[in-house]
C-alpha cells in the first residue's frame, strides 16, 4: 500500500535531487552545505526509523525472564507457606488476604514499569532526533532571514552593515522556493518517527516541528508572493525614465 505511509526512500531521493538543484544554482554557498547536510540528516532519520519499528528483544527478553522469576516465587509461597494459622481466627485470615493483594499490586505496577520500559526508550530517541530536526528548521531560516524582495527595489539606502545582496529576481525566487522545499522534506522526516513510533506524545512533538517549519514556509513564500510585483513596477519605472524626453 504505497499510498497509505510515507517511503523513506522516496524522501531520501527527493533530499537528493533538491541537494543537486541547489549545488547547479548556487554553488559554494551556505544554502548548498545546508542542502549537503539535509540528505545526511535524511538518511540518519531513516536508518533510526527503520531501527525504531523493531522490537527491543533484549529487553522484551529480560521482561520476560522477570516475569517468569516472579511467576516462581508466587508459586513457591504459596506451594511451602501454611495456613494453619486461619482457623485461630478472621483478623489472622483478613491480615494474610490484604498482605497478599498488596503483593499482586504492587508485582503488577513493577511489570507495567517493565513493558514500558522499551516505549519510554524508544520515545527518547525519537525526541533526540526531533530536536536536531528543528535545529535544522532554524538554521534554514537564518539562511533566508535577509533575503528581502525589497532590496530589489533599489530604494533602500545601503549602509556599512547592510547584508550582501547580489541575487536577480529569478535567483530570489529560487533561492526562498529551495528554503520552503527544505522545510518540506524536514516536515517529511519529522513524520518518519510518528510512523515508527505511533505513540501520543510523539505524534504531538511531531506536530510542533511540523507546524514550526509550516509557519516559516508561510513567510518565505509572502517574500516570494512580492518578487514578482516589485520586479513589473521596477522595470515599468525604469522604462518610463528610458522614454522621458531630454531637456
Amino acid at each position: 500500500m504505497p499510498y497509505t505511509s510515507l517511503d523513506p526512500d522516496k524522501i531520501l531521493a527527493t533530499a537528493e535531487r533538491l541537494r543537486n538543484r541547489v549545488r547547479d544554482r548556487f554553488p559554494g554557498t551556505g544554502l548548498e552545505k545546508v542542502a549537503v547536510e539535509l540528505v545526511s540528516l535524511s538518511l540518519q532519520t531513516d536508518r533510526q526509523a527503520r531501527d525504531l519499528e523493531k522490537p527491543i528483544f533484549m529487553l522484551r527478553l529480560i521482561l520476560w525472564i522477570g516475569v517468569a522469576i516472579g511467576a516462581l516465587v508466587f508459586f513457591l509461597i504459596g506451594r511451602f507457606l501454611t495456613f494453619d494459622r486461619i482457623s485461630t481466627g478472621a483478623f489472622d485470615f483478613v491480615q494474610g488476604v490484604e498482605a497478599s493483594i498488596n503483593t499482586l499490586v504492587l508485582a503488577g505496577i513493577g511489570f507495567i514499569t517493565l513493558a514500558k520500559t522499551e516505549e519510554r526508550i524508544k520515545r527518547r530517541k525519537v525526541m533526540d532526533g526531533l530536536h536536531q530536526l528543528r535545529s535544522m528548521i532554524h538554521i534554514i531560516d537564518m539562511h533566508q532571514l535577509t533575503k528581502d524582495p525589497i532590496m530589489l527595489t533599489g530604494k533602500v539606502k545601503r549602509m556599512p552593515s547592510s547584508p550582501a545582496h547580489s541575487l536577480s529576481p529569478n535567483d530570489l525566487e529560487r533561492y526562498l522556493n529551495y528554503c520552503s522545499e527544505m522545510l518540506a522534506i524536514i516536515g517529511k522526516l519529522a513524520a518518519l518517527y510518528a510512523q515508527s513510533v505511533p505513540d501520543i506524545e510523539v505524534v504531538d512533538a511531531v506536530n510542533d516541528v511540523e507546524t514550526l517549519g509550516a509557519n516559516l514556509s508561510r513567510k518565505i513564500w509572502q517574500k516570494i508572493m512580492l518578487i514578482d510585483p516589485i520586479t513589473v513596477y521596477t522595470a515599468k519605472k525604469t522604462t518610463a525614465k528610458k522614454r522621458k524626453p531630454s531637456a
